[in-house]
């Protein structure tokens, strides 16, 4: 038996100890580079190997089939860790509210409300500042919250409104 014991996750519906808005955001960054670099891949290989013009330049194909490449990319790591790339390096992780891996089905509400947050000029996102729990759109309709990933980590110290 081991004598190391992993201590908790600092939650984040506590409002000292909930990563702030600037972390999120470092972290949404790392990942947009990241997920450009993938989707430049994968349609690269959607014009290497479409044979039909038709499917090559339809619109509405290619954008659900980069939107079901960014759903895999963050899917995979939401619910094999909680950690994205950029999550990772900020060193936070998303869980469910009782701190357990994510479902593919949360992962989905997840990106689906993050899309539409961003779509309406991230209000979903900035909507952490004005939260009592830090808790953006997408963390609400999903069920689940950002928490630190490593118990030391000192806690944002980012004045709220």
């Amino acid at each position: 038996m081991s004598s190391k014991t992993k201590e908790p996750l600092k939650s984040g519906r506590d409002i000292a100890l909930a990563p702030g808005f600037f972390r999120r955001l470092g972290a949404q960054l790392y990942d947009v580079f990241l997920l450009a670099g993938l989707l430049i891949l994968a349609q690269a290989f959607l014009y290497l190997f479409a044979t039909d013009e038709s499917i090559r330049y339809h619109q509405l194909l290619d954008r659900s089939y980069l939107i079901a490449v960014s759903f895999l990319f963050y899917g995979w790591f939401w619910t094999h860790g909680g950690q994205t790339l950029g999550l990772r390096a900020w060193k936070i992780k998303v869980l469910t509210l009782d701190q357990k891996p994510i479902s593919w089905k949360q992962s989905l509400l997840r990106l689906v409300t993050a899309i539409i947050s961003w779509a309406l000029l991230g209000l979903g996102f900035i909507w952490i500042l004005i939260d009592k729990n830090r808790y953006s759109w997408h963390d609400h309709v999903s069920k689940t919250a950002l928490f630190y990933d490593n118990p030391k980590i000192k806690p944002d110290k980012t004045p709220l409104p």
